[in-house]
């Protein structure tokens, strides 16, 4: 039980959190990277998305999962999760001061 708790201490919030309400550790783990999964695609969405096939689309999702499978084990004891939030955060401020200047220039003109 020592190991363990050391294991959680050094944890970062999230994954220490899921890790600690799952059922077992591979449910955890499936969980976390799902997690990563889904707000790498949702940041990647905000800030990068062009129109594309779906076919590129495929790829660039093909690479998000690999991707993500990488930063889930980094994700245990660094602040990867919590970067992702961040990064959707801001993102999501760049685009309503976007959408709101666009629609002040719209009604100036």
């Amino acid at each position: 039980m020592g190991d363990q708790a050391f294991v959680y201490e050094r944890m970062y919030p999230l994954a220490r959190f899921l890790y600690e309400t799952m059922p077992n550790y591979e449910v955890a783990g499936y969980a976390l990277f799902a997690v990563i999964f889904l707000l790498s695609a949702f940041v990647y969405k905000l800030g990068f998305a062009k129109k594309l096939s779906i076919g590129k689309n495929a790829v660039i999702a093909l690479f998000l999962l690999v991707g993500g499978l990488g930063l889930t084990f980094l994700a245990l004891f660094l602040p990867v999760v919590e970067g992702l939030v961040i990064a959707a955060l801001i993102l999501i401020l760049y685009k309503i001061r976007l959408w709101r200047e666009k629609r002040e220039n719209a009604a100036s003109h």
